[in-house]
């Protein structure tokens, strides 16, 4: 009997996913849909109804979303009053995009601007208080122009 290789990464998932705790993952599924237009490729809620474990496409990557879940130490950043983490999101138009979401109840933590990296980028946070970087590439910068800006930046 010979056995199937299964695939340590399956298809469609990267290395790295993000991976949420919302309090109301099931508004927060909304949101990312009319926000980023992501894409429910899956979800299991338990006996209760609340989400256990679902799967958002957005673009080419995989977004991870749970409700919280207190009593197993699960808890989203609107319970911990905030959140360290910061989810970047590469897009074809930060302009279009940042509208979009900002329509569907992000809110704009630093304004669209061109920084010396070469991306056009905005922040954001989102309705359950995950914060977002959205950005698109508009110009190549060597390292040592990247560099350069930088060290003038810190000094400021």
């Amino acid at each position: 009997m010979t056995k199937s290789k299964v695939k340590a990464i399956p298809d469609g998932m990267h290395a790295l996913t993000p991976y949420l705790i919302c309090a109301g993952a099931a508004d927060a599924i909304k949101f990312y849909k009319k926000a980023f237009n992501a894409v429910e490729e899956s979800r299991t809620p338990n006996e209760q109804g609340k989400i256990l474990n679902a799967g958002l496409r957005i673009g080419d990557s995989l977004l991870m979303v749970m409700d919280e879940f207190p009593e197993f130490g699960g808890r989203g950043p609107l319970s911990l009053k905030g959140s360290p983490v910061m989810i970047h999101l590469q897009v074809e138009d930060v302009d279009a995009v940042v509208k979009q979401a900002a329509a569907a109840g992000a809110k704009i933590t630093s304004p669209i601007k061109d920084e010396f990296w070469g991306d056009r980028i905005a922040m954001l946070e989102d309705p359950f208080a995950h914060k977002w970087s959205v950005a698109t590439h508009i110009r190549d910068v060597s390292p040592e122009e990247a560099k350069q800006h930088a060290t003038k930046v810190m000094a400021a």
